[in-house]
């Protein structure tokens, strides 16, 4: 028997979106680095194939803290 569920939901899972070409050109515009030089996330990650992310794809993670507030990163997607 197979059980499944939205990993995204979990209490310890922060938010992951992919990023569309505007909102990376909008938050990048004024960075000085090739976004390959980003930290990496494998394509096989469990959250990173519950969202449907393919290699080359940016994932906007945020995470929410009670001492730090809203943290948020990014991470490239690779193969």
């Amino acid at each position: 028997m197979t059980v499944e569920f939205d990993i995204q939901k979990h209490m310890l899972v922060p938010k992951h979106e992919i990023m569309t070409e505007e909102e990376i050109s909008k938050e990048f515009s004024d960075v000085d680095y090739d976004f390959k030089d980003l930290p990496k996330i494998k394509a096989d990650d469990s959250v990173a194939k519950s969202i449907g992310a393919t290699p080359g794809d940016i994932l906007r993670i945020t995470r929410e803290s009670q001492t730090a507030g809203v943290f948020v990163t990014y991470r490239i997607v690779e193969p």
